[in-house]
C-alpha cells in the first residue's frame, strides 16, 4: 500500500520458512497485502509495510509467523488511513 509505511527496518515480523505449510491464511488477512505465495512457499513483499497488527500470526496454524502486535501503532496507522479515505484532516504523530 503506497503511503502507509511505518519506520523502515524496525518491523518485528518474522517468518520461519521451514514451518510454513503454504496455507495462505496470512495472505488473506493481511490488511497491507505484504505476503504472497509462490510455488506453495510464503514470501514477504516489503516487511516495512507491516503495521504489526498480528492478524497473520493469529491465523497461522503452524506458528510460522511472529510479530509483536501494537509495536507498529496499528491503531494510529488505520485511523490515518480511514481519515485520508474520508477526506478528513490527518493529525501527525503517533498514538
Amino acid at each position: 500500500m503506497h503511503g502507509y509505511r511505518y519506520i523502515d527496518g524496525v518491523a518485528t515480523l518474522r517468518l520461519d520458512r521451514q514451518r510454513c505449510v503454504g496455507c495462505g491464511n496470512c495472505v488473506v488477512v493481511c490488511p497491507h497485502r505484504i505476503f504472497f505465495l509462490a510455488d506453495g512457499q510464503l514470501d514477504v513483499n516489503d516487511p516495512d509495510l507491516c503495521m504489526e497488527c498480528g492478524a497473520c500470526a493469529r491465523n497461522c496454524p503452524v506458528q510460522a509467523l511472529t510479530v509483536s502486535p501494537g509495536v507498529g501503532c496499528a491503531v494510529a496507522i488505520l485511523a490515518a488511513w480511514v481519515n485520508r479515505l474520508l477526506g478528513r484532516k490527518v493529525l501527525s504523530g503517533c498514538c
